[in-house]
């Protein structure tokens, strides 16, 4: 079995081409270098290095040894890393999110060991989903997209449906709803990290211009100087961000079907025990 330290040594020498700067980079002298590197050449069998007067390289087996051994540190580092997420995991659950609206409820959930994440953050991308789950960088992923393979499930929590504010004395705002059509070549103020509703809109509303801002703050600073519309959802009613008393703007349905985003809970099968009470929890939490 050959160590660790002298793959590593290996490895470094391959990128730094030099015993100076291995030692260098591995923080240790020149000598050990050396004599690490001839017991690993006597570990293999093979001759690993071309030795010419003040100068060492790698032969052709020297440099398949040293791409082997770079997998192996990595590997080795990702089990020590999926092993230490797992016992994590056991202790915490970790809730991530693909949107803003199902975190915003998961941080109102009164559930001991929760660790949820930001609301305003960057969100999981739905390919990205199975892959955090197995490597337990998270044990609930909240998805507008539903996620079943042989190792993952999910199950419906609730479903977010989007509204826009308008300014009162405008003709839409007498309106029991709105398409999106209706909104054409309108302006409106929107938080930039919305995740995949910002999308939805771009895409939905012909012609019209979308005034991005990175801080709650900020927009609803320009929200109380402005009559811009803006956006809100039966979800982020529960926000610590609260509709001002003094806000004009008459809150529209938009009919849409696009309008309206189910979401799911994703986790491993073996999870289930684990995550039913938290999934139990934000259904039952979930605005209706």
């Amino acid at each position: 079995m050959i160590e660790n330290y002298l793959l590593e040594e290996l490895v470094t020498f391959a990128e730094c081409g030099t015993l100076s700067k291995t030692a260098d980079n591995l923080m240790i002298t020149q000598p050990t270098i050396t004599r690490g590197l001839q017991k690993l050449e006597s570990e293999f069998g093979v001759p690993l290095f071309n030795r010419q007067p003040n100068r060492l390289t790698l032969t052709k087996a020297g440099q398949m040894a040293a791409e082997g051994a770079k997998k192996l540190l990595d590997d080795n580092q990702k089990l020590v890393d999926r092993v230490k997420n797992y016992a994590e995991s056991q202790r915490m659950i970790w809730i991530g999110g693909t949107a803003p609206g199902p975190l915003i409820v998961a941080n109102h959930l009164d559930i001991p060991h929760l660790v949820v994440a930001s609301e305003t953050g960057n969100f999981i991308l739905v390919n990205d989903v199975t892959s955090l789950l197995e490597n337990h960088e998270d044990t609930l992923i909240l998805s507008h997209e539903e996620v079943q393979t042989n190792d993952v499930e999910s199950i419906y929590i609730g479903k977010e449906r989007l509204d826009v504010n308008i300014d009162q004395f405008t003709l839409l705002a007498n309106r029991q709803s709105v398409k999106f059509s209706d909104l054409k070549d309108m302006s409106f103020i929107v938080l930039s990290n919305i995740g995949p509703w910002r999308q939805i809109i771009q895409d939905q509303i012909p012609g019209a211009k979308f005034l991005y801002q990175g801080e709650m703050a900020a927009l609803q600073e320009i929200t109380r100087y402005s009559n811009f519309p803006y956006f809100s959802t039966n979800v982020t009613e529960l926000s610590n961000h609260k509709r001002r008393d003094d806000d004009d703007r008459t809150r529209v349905v938009i009919s849409d079907e696009a309008a309206q985003m189910e979401f799911y809970a994703v986790y491993l099968k073996k999870d289930r025990r684990l995550v039913t009470p938290v999934v139990k929890a934000l259904t039952k939490l979930w605005p209706k």
